[in-house]
C-alpha cells in the first residue's frame, strides 16, 4: 500500500464458506470497531466489501478479517484491491447481488451453546422453542433453495418475522443479525402431534409432551428433524426395538443411538478425547464407539437388539433444539434410525412420511418448516488417531474439495452402492450428501433430485458427464442416456483418485484398493488391487488371486457361496462337498450339488480378486456368518472376532510373477493353514487375528517388491479398524508414507470425487 495516500478505499472479494455463518455481521462489527465506512454484501460467488479510511486501519482490517473470521467459515480466496477514496459516510450491509453461482453453501450446523442456554431459560422468549437458531448454528444446506444465501432464497421465505425478530435481524450488535432462519414462537414454524393416519392431535408444547410420553410407553414415533425423519423408540425397551425391526424389515443391522448428553454416552461407551470432540463438534455425526463390557449400575440400559453381535454402538448427541427438548424430557437414550423403509431414501415431507411410514410408526411429531433436500446423519469413527467419515451427509455436505487444476463444469454420478453425486466448477468439487444404494425406484428418484438440486444450486451447465465403467449400474445407464460420450472411469481407479484429491497430493503413488466389487476392464470382478497411479492414468501392478463366485451377486449376500468358490479354487471341486466345514453344512445337499455343477461348468460364477469376498469366505469357513443380514456383516464378524495381534505371525502366501503381467498374491496356502488350524481346535480369535496380520504383511511385501515409498489405502475394506491401523503402523515402520481417507468415505461414497479427478488424467482412464 502507498503510505503517501492518507485515506483510501479497500475492496475485498472473498470466496469460500462465507454465507450463512454470520460473515456480513462480523464485517460490520469489525469495520465499526475500526471506524471505517463502506459496505458489505453477499454475491453469487461469496462476499464482497469495501472499507474506507486511513491506510493503517485498512491494513489492520485486512489482517483481522482473516484472523478473526466466524468459526464455521473458511476462506478459499481473498482478493484485496486498494482504490481511491469514494467518500463513504457510514458502513452498511447492502442487498445481495446476483451473478454466476460459485459461493460455498455451508452445511447444517448443530445448536450452539448460546442458543442452548436460551432454549432452557424460562425467562427467555424462546424458552423451549424447537426452532431457535442464530448466525452460528441451525439449518443451512437443508433449507436453501438458491444462492445467495438470503431468507427469500430459503424455505423460511413464507414465515414473516415479527417485530422483535426483525429488530434482532437488523441489529448489528445482535447474535441474530442477518441470521436467515431467525424465528420465534410468535412468527416461526411449530410442531404438531399426528396419529398414524396424519390426523393432528396436539400442537406446540402439548405435542412435545405427547411425543415424550409415547416413547416412554414403548411406542414408535416418527420425528421430523432437520434433514428428514427419524424413527424413535426407547433404547432400553426390548419389545419396542424388536417391533421396530420387524416393521422396518431390518433384521440385524445396528441402530444408531441418540443420547441426551455426553455423560450418558460415557456411561455406556468407551470414549477417547478425539471421539468426544467428534461427538460435540458442529457436524455432530454418529460416531462408532466401543461398548463398555463392565458398565456401571447407573448406566442407561441399551438392549441387545440395538446392535446384535456387535461390540460397537453408533452414538450421537442432539444437534437441533427439537432433539435437545425431546432427549432432555426423556433423560435416556433412544434408537434414532432413518425414517424410511428398507432400501428407500429418508423421508422429508410429513404427508409423504405418513403414507410411507404409517404402518411402521405409531405416531408422528412433525413441523411446518419445509426441508428442501434430504440430508441423512453422517457417520464417522476414529481410526489410527484420526477421524474418518464413513457416511458424508449432515454437517459435511456440500463443502467442496479442491482439484489440482481446472476441469471446467462437469458432473459425476458416482457408484451404485452408497451413492453420492458431485458437481465440478473449475477446480472445486461439490460432493453431495449420502443418497443410498440405487436399488429401488424411490432411491433412483432421490438420485435424480439430488443431482438436479446440486446443478441448479450452483447454476452448473456441465459440458462433461462422468460415470463408472460398470454397464449395469443405474448411475452409469443414466449418464450414458444423458450423454452418449460420457467419460467412464474404472471403479478402483476412482477410489484411488478420491484419496489423492482429498490428501491434495500428486502422483506417483501406489494405491491399495480393497473392496467388495468393482467392474474390471478384463471382465473379472476386481477388489484386491494394487494400482500404480501415474500422471496420466494407472497400471495394475498387482492383484489377489482370483476365485469363482457361484451365483454371482448372490455371493454378496451369502458369504457361504464365496467360501464354496474358495474351496473349489484351492482344493478342487470335491472340497465343496466337505460337510465337516460350516460353509458346506449351511447348504442343503441339493444346493451343494447345484452350485458345484455351476462351478464345474463356469455358469454364473464370475471370477473375482475381491478382498471383501475373501473376508466373507474366511468368516464363513470359521462359522461366523453364512448369510449377511446387512451389508458387510460377515467381514465385520471376522474383525470383531480377532484377538490381539501382539506376537501373531502371518499365514504363508506366495507372490507369483509373470513377465509383462501384474504380480499375483496367491492366498491358497493361507486358506489351507486356516482350515488346518480350525481342525486342530485353534481359537477362532487367533485365526482371525492371523488372517488380518497376513493381509497387512501382503501390503508391506508388495510395497517393498515394487519399491514404492508412498501408499494410498482406500476402498471399503479399510473401514476395518484392525486392518487400517495395523497397515498404517507396518508401512510407517518400513519408511512408507501412508495416505488415507478422513473427510471422504473410503467406501463408494467417495467415488464421485474420484470420477471428477479422473478428468485431469483422461488419456488413460481404464488401462
Amino acid at each position: 500500500m502507498n503510505s503517501a495516500v492518507r485515506v483510501a478505499r479497500l475492496r475485498v472479494c472473498l470466496r469460500g464458506a462465507v454465507q450463512g455463518v454470520g460473515f456480513r455481521p462480523f464485517v460490520y462489527r469489525l469495520a465499526s470497531a475500526l471506524s471505517l465506512a463502506g459496505w458489505v454484501r453477499n454475491n453469487a460467488s461469496g462476499v464482497e466489501l469495501e472499507v474506507e479510511g486511513p491506510e493503517a486501519r485498512l491494513s489492520e482490517f485486512l489482517t483481522r478479517l482473516e484472523r478473526e473470521r466466524p468459526p464455521h467459515s473458511f476462506i478459499h480466496g481473498l482478493e484485496p484491491t486498494l482504490l481511491e477514496a469514494s467518500g463513504y459516510s457510514e458502513f452498511v450491509i447492502r442487498d445481495s447481488e446476483g451473478g454466476e453461482k460459485s459461493a460455498f453453501v455451508v452445511p447444517d450446523i448443530a445448536t450452539c451453546e448460546d442458543c442452548l442456554r436460551e432454549l432452557f431459560d424460562p425467562l427467555d422468549r424462546r424458552y423451549r422453542y424447537p426452532f431457535l437458531n442464530c448466525t452460528h448454528c441451525g439449518p443451512r444446506y437443508s433449507i436453501i433453495e438458491r444462492l445467495p444465501y438470503d431468507r427469500p432464497n430459503t424455505t423460511m421465505h413464507s414465515f414473516e418475522m415479527c417485530a422483535e425478530c426483525r429488530a434482532e435481524y437488523e441489529d448489528p450488535l445482535d447474535r441474530r443479525f442477518h441470521a436467515q432462519p431467525n424465528a420465534c414462537p410468535r412468527c416461526g414454524p411449530h410442531v404438531e402431534w399426528w396419529d398414524s393416519r396424519g390426523i393432528c392431535l396436539a400442537v406446540r408444547e402439548e405435542a412435545l409432551s405427547a411425543a415424550s410420553e409415547a416413547i416412554r410407553q414403548g411406542r414408535i414415533v416418527a420425528v421430523k428433524g432437520l434433514g428428514g425423519f427419524h424413527l424413535f423408540v426407547a433404547a432400553s425397551d426390548d419389545e419396542a426395538v424388536k417391533r421396530l425391526r420387524l416393521r422396518k424389515h431390518r433384521e440385524e443391522k445396528p441402530f444408531a443411538l441418540l443420547f441426551p448428553t455426553m455423560r450418558e454416552v460415557a456411561l455406556v461407551c468407551e470414549t477417547s478425547p478425539l471421539e468426544e470432540r467428534l461427538l460435540r463438534s458442529p457436524e455432530a455425526p454418529i460416531v462408532l464407539l466401543r461398548r463398555k463390557v463392565d458398565a456401571s449400575s447407573d448406566s442407561p440400559r441399551v438392549c441387545a437388539e440395538v446392535a446384535p453381535q456387535n461390540p460397537y454402538l453408533g452414538a450421537f448427541l442432539p444437534y437441533t433444539p427439537l432433539h435437545h427438548l425431546l432427549l432432555g424430557d426423556l433423560g435416556f437414550p433412544v434408537v434414532a434410525t432413518s425414517g424410511n423403509r428398507s432400501e428407500e431414501p429418508i423421508r422429508t415431507e410429513e404427508h409423504e412420511a405418513v403414507r410411507r411410514l404409517g404402518d411402521i410408526a405409531d405416531f408422528f411429531l412433525v413441523h411446518n418448516r419445509p426441508i428442501r433436500r434430504p440430508v441423512d446423519d453422517s457417520i464417522a469413527r476414529v481410526l489410527a488417531g484420526r477421524e474418518m467419515v464413513l457416511r458424508r451427509a449432515r454437517g459435511y455436505a456440500p463443502l467442496p474439495f479442491s482439484l489440482a487444476n481446472d476441469v471446467g463444469e462437469a458432473v459425476a454420478v458416482g457408484a451404485h452402492l452408497k451413492n453420492t453425486v458431485a458437481v465440478a466448477k473449475n477446480d472445486q468439487v461439490f460432493l453431495s450428501q449420502h443418497i443410498g444404494d440405487l436399488e429401488t425406484a424411490e432411491t433412483h428418484e432421490a438420485f435424480l433430485d439430488t443431482l438436479h438440486s446440486l446443478e441448479t444450486l450452483y447454476e452448473a451447465r456441465p459440458s462433461r458427464v462422468v460415470c463408472d465403467l460398470h454397464p449395469e449400474y443405474l448411475s452409469t445407464q443414466y449418464a450414458l442416456e444423458r450423454d452418449s460420450t460420457a467419460v467412464r472411469v474404472q471403479h478402483h481407479y476412482a477410489h484411488a483418485l478420491a484419496c489423492l484429491a482429498e490428501n491434495e497430493i500428486e502422483p506417483p503413488a501406489l494405491a491399495v484398493v480393497w473392496d467388495g466389487t468393482g467392474y474390471g476392464p478384463d471382465g473379472t470382478v476386481w477388489g484386491g488391487e494394487f494400482l500404480r497411479i501415474g500422471e496420466s492414468g494407472f497400471e495394475r501392478a498387482a492383484h489377489f488371486r482370483t476365485f469363482p463366485l457361484p451365483g454371482g451377486d448372490h455371493a454378496v449376500r451369502e458369504p457361504r457361496r464365496s467360501a464354496l468358490g474358495v474351496l473349489a479354487e484351492v482344493f478342487g471341486l470335491g472340497a465343496t462337498r466337505r460337510t465337516d466345514l460350516p460353509s458346506v453344512a449351511a447348504f442343503s445337499r441339493w444346493e451343494v450339488e447345484m452350485l458345484t455343477r455351476a462351478l464345474e461348468a463356469g455358469v454364473n460364477s464370475p471370477r473375482t480378486s475381491s478382498v471383501g469376498r475373501l473376508f466373507d469366505a474366511v468368516s464363513s469357513l470359521l462359522g461366523l456368518c453364512q448369510v449377511n443380514r446387512h451389508e458387510g456383516q460377515a467381514a465385520m464378524a471376522l474383525e470383531f472376532a480377532a484377538s490381539s495381534l501382539e506376537g501373531v505371525a502371518p499365514y504363508p502366501f506366495r507372490t507369483l510373477e509373470s513377465p509383462g503381467r501384474p504380480l499375483v498374491l496367491d492366498w491358497g496356502d493361507c486358506i489351507a493353514s486356516i482350515l488346518e488350524e480350525r481342525g486342530k481346535g485353534v481359537e477362532i480369535g487367533r485365526i482371525a487375528a492371523r488372517f488380518h496380520v497376513t493381509l497387512v504383511e501382503i501390503i508391506g511385501r508388495i510395497c517393498s517388491t515394487l519399491g514404492e515409498t508412498r501408499a494410498l489405502l482406500t476402498g471399503g475394506c479399510f473401514q476395518n479398524r484392525i486392518l487400517l491401523e495395523a497397515s498404517v503402523a507396518h508401512l510407517s515402520r518400513g519408511g512408507v508414507s501412508v495416505f488415507r481417507h478422513q473427510r471422504v468415505p473410503p467406501n463408494d461414497g467417495g467415488i464421485a470425487l474420484g470420477q471428477l479427478a479422473a478428468l485431469l488424467r483422461e488419456p488413460n482412464l481404464i488401462h
